[in-house]
């Protein structure tokens, strides 16, 4: 059975010559207008071509003699998508950002602008400075129907700032208004549904960073269902160690045994469309610590296994996304939570786990944990919500970071048009996917000698074998999306739309395959 997806329709036209305010969202608050203005203390003009002045960047050329083209050429300074030119004391100007668009395929798209976005919140460093600017988008060229809201959305994304344990916390506070001719639509693209899927990224990079100590299952639950507290339409259910045993997850239930803070599975509903309608269901790894159990990682870098949770993470961001928008569809999301604790109680390496389908799994490496958990969690999926697609993302192989560093994340389906179809969403999303291969003999790696499967195979598709592992838990006729963020989940550097750390990669995917899959 193969998927078919639905694109995103937009079609958004401009209403108004009015300026429309947004409420204050984090540390950032926008307004949208019709009315160009250069009394605020920061001024920013978008420029496609050095040679063609145009709007507020041509009538501040003409006002200082042609000043603006005079340190253009002095500062060598060229159009190409991306670049900035930060410029003080220009004319009436006290602080003057020049930001290049020109791009070689034409018009800007989505990700596009939110990457331009984010380099201007970058370059006004607004983590740490109180920013009072205006954004001019006259004349800009673009795929999206309203591209300030865009451009909002990624300066919204990269201000972020994780600063809890600091003795000199982010005083950082802009005030943004964006110039362009369709404010009063802009307005709402952004208020009504783009501010949601940032926060909802936000959320996913407080949980990824958040310290070990303090984000176990029982804690992730905590700050996941206060944050859902009060939205429409939402259902929110916790199995305990007792629910869990009871239905037989052992091999969620043996990840988590090694440590002090049971295991949790955490699943939300949202029902935005009829209740007959089959939902899609999204499943993310949430190991809230990982030391590789018995099967010790060595100390280097094991501070960085706070983040593997991030699959549950994201999870809980899209549908938060999805739920504060409204949107028209049904979602499962479930958050298998276990943290991998070396201790009397942990499972070693030749033990064997029994799941809730009855599938025996030996446990050739406890650091081998990730599958595992979502073993369980994806057959409670199936048998519980009856999905008509299934998703699960992950930090689960370093093989899949080693193939794809980190602009992709991997990719693995049973079906290659399908992961066509999901690298089109990765690119329309803003999130890059690439295919690895899933082959029949990947699943016979796994064969195991004393249980039906083992949990890691031999020779190097590290990837694949862990797809194999979760893929034998998933019916074959079910449209199935197996993603690998291990190498692109936490960053050592800054991108455009976020500092370095945590992305809270997935969120926009998944958000973007949610908005293609409406009816």
């Amino acid at each position: 059975m193969k998927a078919k997806f639905r694109p995103l329709s937009t079609g958004i036209a401009a209403l108004s010559l009015m300026s429309f305010s947004v409420s204050s969202v984090a540390d950032a608050s926008f307004s949208f207008t019709t009315q160009a203005s250069t009394q605020k203390s920061t001024q920013i003009v978008l420029l496609e071509d050095t040679d063609k002045l145009t709007g507020v960047l041509a009538q501040l050329d003409e006002s200082t003699d042609g000043r603006v083209t005079k340190l253009l050429a002095l500062n060598d300074f060229t159009s190409e998508k991306g670049n900035t030119l930060h410029l003080q004391m220009v004319g009436d100007i006290e602080s003057l950002l020049i930001v290049g668009t020109q791009d070689p395929d034409g018009l800007l798209d989505g990700p596009d602008l939110q990457n331009l976005g984010g380099k201007i919140a970058a370059a006004l460093k607004s983590t740490s400075k109180k920013v009072n600017a205006t954004i001019h988008l006259d004349g800009l060229g673009a795929t999206v129907d309203t591209p300030s809201a865009h451009l909002a959305y990624g300066y919204q994304l990269r201000d972020y700032s994780f600063d809890r344990y600091l003795s000199d916390k982010s005083e950082g506070v802009s005030d943004i208004t964006l110039v362009t001719e369709d404010a009063q639509q802009a307005r709402k693209v952004f208020v009504d549904d783009l501010t949601h899927v940032a926060k909802g990224v936000h959320l996913a990079r407080d949980l990824a960073t958040e310290p070990g100590k303090n984000m176990y299952p029982q804690a992730f639950v905590d700050v996941v269902k206060a944050k859902f507290k009060g939205l429409r339409n939402v259902k929110i259910e916790v199995l305990d160690m007792r629910d869990i045993q009871k239905l037989g997850m052992g091999a969620l239930e043996g990840v988590g045994k090694g440590s002090i803070n049971d295991p949790r599975l955490l699943v939300i509903q949202y029902t935005g469309a009829d209740k007959k309608d089959q939902p899609i269901a999204l499943v993310g790894k949430g190991i809230t610590f990982d030391t590789g159990g018995i099967s010790l990682k060595q100390n280097t870098g094991m501070w960085a296994m706070k983040s593997d949770l991030s699959g549950a993470a994201a999870v809980a961001g899209t549908l938060y996304a999805a739920a504060q928008r409204g949107e028209a569809i049904n979602l499962v999301g479930l958050m298998p939570l276990a943290e991998n604790m070396p201790s009397q109680d942990a499972i070693r390496p030749g033990d064997v786990l029994e799941t809730m389908k009855g599938v025996s799994i030996e446990i050739m490496s406890t650091d081998a944990e990730g599958r595992l958990i979502l073993a369980d969690a994806v057959h409670y999926a199936q048998v519980e919500f009856k999905p008509r697609m299934l998703l699960n993302i992950a930090t689960l192989t370093g093989s899949a970071a080693r193939a794809l560093s980190d602009e992709y994340a991997a990719l693995i389906t049973r079906d290659f048009e399908l992961s066509t179809q999901m690298m089109g969403v990765g690119e329309r999303s803003g999130e890059h996917v690439w295919p690895l291969p899933l082959h029949p003999n990947h699943f016979e790696q796994i064969k195991s000698p004393i249980a039906d499967i083992k949990n890691s195979g031999a020779g190097n598709p590290g990837a694949s074998i862990g797809a194999a592992v979760v893929g034998t838990f998933i019916d074959e006729d079910l449209p199935w999306v197996h993603l690998d963020i291990a190498g692109v989940d936490w960053l050592d550097s800054d991108i455009d739309v976020a500092p370095k750390g945590s992305q809270g990669w997935g969120v926009r995917f998944m958000d973007q395959l949610v908005r293609e899959q409406v009816k």
